[in-house]
């Protein structure tokens, strides 16, 4: 089965957050481990999710909020990491944000993997219309969940089972290869 990466936002995914009863429900999935997510500092985070892809070659990562910025910063960053796929769940848009404003601008280059971004309309974190403009420059597909918050513990986000349904597709996705068409001889990938 492929590891699922886990990795949590500002101040981290406790207290019945859906990322931590995903890990516990998970046998697969474990939640990246960072040294200060009261006080995120890019560049170490960075490093520490670098060193977990390179921990669990092909994992599937599953980002919340800043979790969900992070990815995206280091798969523009490094594309040559050995990633499966991303879901990216509630991006936190870190202009004029307090405590997150230093992974401001959010990448917007195409992450190179199958990805899922899953949006709420009334995310007060990140705009709608902002979310959809990332997912497409990501090539990302797109979730809308509705009047959803901020996806997470306070807007009843707890048990989260669809966020399996979404990584499994991910996985599915990963695995179709393009077809090759053989023709006098030569192959052709389209």
């Amino acid at each position: 089965m492929t590891t699922t990466l886990l990795v949590p936002g500002l101040d981290g995914s406790t207290g019945g957050h859906w990322q931590q009863w995903w890990r516990e429900n998970d046998r697969d999935a474990m939640m990246v481990e960072f040294t200060d997510l009261g006080d995120p500092v890019p560049v170490a985070m960075e490093m520490e999710l670098i060193s977990a892809i390179l921990d669990h070659p092909d994992a599937i990562l599953v980002g919340h909020s800043l979790g969900a910025v992070l990815i995206a910063r280091v798969m523009a960053e490094w594309p040559q990491l050995n990633v499966a796929g991303a879901l990216l769940v509630a991006p936190a848009d870190p202009v004029d944000h307090p405590r997150i404003y230093r992974f401001d601008p959010v990448s917007e280059l195409a992450l190179g993997v199958p990805a899922t971004v899953v949006i709420s309309q009334n995310d007060p974190l990140m705009s709608q219309v902002r979310a959809k403009s990332l997912a497409k420059a990501w090539k990302a597909r797109v979730i809308d969940l509705g009047m959803a918050g901020h996806i997470n513990l306070a807007a009843d986000y707890g048990p989260w089972p669809l966020g399996f349904a979404l990584r499994d597709d991910l996985v599915r996705r990963g695995q179709v290869k393009a077809p090759i068409f053989v023709r006098s001889g030569m192959a052709a990938i389209l």
